[in-house]
Parts: structure tokens; sequence; C-alpha cells
């Protein structure tokens, strides 16, 4: 399951890490570190998503 969540976290990733810094960008945070903290936030954020994903990816793959 492992190699499940990997590939699904470089989707949810940087989805997440992007979707962060556009609300960064919105709220008028322009400055780099703004922008870098929003990145990093969204990227840690995406680890449970991914992890929480391909759990329920396995189990339906494995009832079926």
């Amino acid at each position: 399951m492992l190699k499940l969540a990997g590939m699904i976290y470089i989707v949810v990733g940087s989805m997440l890490a992007g979707s962060f810094v556009i609300a960064a960008l919105t709220l008028g945070r322009v400055d780099a570190m703004s922008i870098s903290a929003a990145a990093a936030l969204g990227a840690v954020a995406a680890l449970p998503v991914a992890w929480m994903i391909a759990s329920k990816l396995n189990k339906s793959i494995r009832s079926a």
C-alpha cells in the first residue's frame, strides 16, 4: 500500500500545495516566505490525505 500512497501523493501533494499557494496569493501574501510556507503546508497536509485515499482504494480493490 505504500507504493499506492506514494503515487497518489504525487497528485494530491501538488494539488494541495498549489491550492495553498493560490490561497496565499489571493490573501495578498506575495512575499517568498509566505508562498514557501503555503507550499510546504500543502505538501505536509497531503500526506494523511494520500494515505486515506490509498487505504480506501486498497480496501475496495481487495474486496472485489
